[in-house]
């Protein structure tokens, strides 16, 4: 994990003073944060500034603080196939441990306690870009888009474009018509 500098008024910034480094003590977070940019791909994320429900807890364990819970979000991106808007509402699991500053130096990608603050956003965002579809679906049966002119097929199941004809006979296709008169 990249490391950053916490910033303290982040909303996904938490401070666990109330239980510091004493295993066993807790505290629990439930409020509603606004999502921030990026959370996502180019084809399906979370609207930036679009309301994240946040129900984690916090527990002081030997070396750090176990953070568990879930983020309820809303999602919008487009079709894999068809192309049409997505929204969905999707719920993440959160799960991560914090190490205190000095427990296990060498592992770098660890996450850390800064001072006495958590910063969730690089947790959320890891779980958030893991849990999104990998080609999101307006539907499972999604028929996609025509191939020759782009038709949305969902919205014309008959579409059809006559019978193809192979384009190294296509000048003689009115040939028999013409012999016939």
């Amino acid at each position: 994990m990249a490391t950053r500098s916490v910033d303290p008024r982040s909303e996904l910034v938490f401070d666990i003073h109330e239980f510091g480094h004493q295993p066993g003590g807790s505290k629990e977070i439930v409020r509603d944060v606004p999502a921030p940019e990026g959370l996502g791909n180019d084809v399906i994320g979370v609207p930036t500034k679009s309301p994240i429900h946040l129900d984690v807890r916090f527990e002081g364990v030997g070396d750090g603080v176990l953070a568990t819970g879930v983020a309820e979000v809303q999602l919008r991106g487009e079709c894999a196939r068809c192309l049409t808007e997505i929204t969905a509402e999707a719920e993440i699991d959160l799960q991560e441990l914090f190490l205190f500053p000095g427990i296990d130096p060498d592992d770098v990608e660890a996450s850390r306690v800064e001072g006495e603050l958590i910063d969730l956003e690089p947790v959320l965002r890891d779980a958030a870009v893991l849990d999104l579809p990998f080609i999101p679906l307006c539907r499972e049966d999604c028929a996609g888009l025509c191939p020759t002119c782009g038709v949305n097929l969902n919205d014309d199941p008959d579409h059809d474009h006559g019978e193809a004809i192979d384009p190294r006979w296509a000048s003689l296709a009115g040939w028999a018509d013409d012999t016939q008169n």
